[in-house]
């Protein structure tokens, strides 16, 4: 690991204890994950990159972190960046995550990881890299948890970002195919050995 990739780890750590010290009442696996996946973001200075609109992330801090101070400011992002050229997909992925959400999870919340895993789809690694999380098991942990409809259709045990490119794809109606950012990942030719 390099030195950089390990002082990015600490800080996110830090921050991670630093809005778990903010909670108002005993630790809630929701308050857990999303300090973890507003993190990993959020000290690359990367925030904007989460997904989440300003309004959302504000909510996010009055359920889970209130006694933190208010949330980090998002940009507006540049045009060019792929958050806007992917704009259709990340609404129809976001709409199918919605299509099978948890109605035991809280509503705000299940929107806001839909918001977040759809934009972690247009990052080039692995789902659970982009979002920040250790492994895939903490992703299919996140996604059990507020969508698990979805997930026991994955029944094949597909990566995650390749299952939720395919789903989206055969809702839609088109052949499936990798996500917006699969394309960087160093196992795509892996997921997609044909090019997909």
């Amino acid at each position: 690991m390099s030195e950089h990739a390990s002082s990015l780890d600490q800080a996110c750590a830090t921050r991670v204890d630093e809005l778990l010290a903010a909670t108002d009442k005993f630790l809630t696996l929701d308050a857990q994950l999303f300090a973890r996946l507003i993190a990993a973001r959020e000290v690359r200075g990367e925030i904007a990159l989460l997904g989440v609109p300003q309004n959302d992330l504000h909510g996010l801090f009055r359920r889970h972190f209130p006694g933190a101070a208010t949330p980090p400011h998002i940009p507006v992002l540049p045009v060019t960046l792929p958050a806007t050229a992917h704009a259709d997909f990340l609404r129809a992925l976001t709409a199918l995550l919605l299509a099978h959400a948890n109605p035991a999870a809280n509503e705000d919340d299940t929107r806001c990881v839909a918001e977040i895993v759809a934009h972690a789809c247009l990052r080039p690694d692995h789902l659970w890299r982009d979002l920040g999380l250790s492994g895939r098991d903490d992703v299919t942990a996140m996604l059990g948890r507020y969508f698990p409809t979805l997930v026991i259709r994955n029944t094949t045990n597909l990566r995650w970002k390749k299952f939720l490119a395919r789903e989206l794809a055969l809702a839609q109606g088109r052949a499936p195919g990798p996500a917006p950012g699969c394309p960087g990942c160093e196992d795509f030719g892996f997921c997609f050995p044909h090019g997909h």
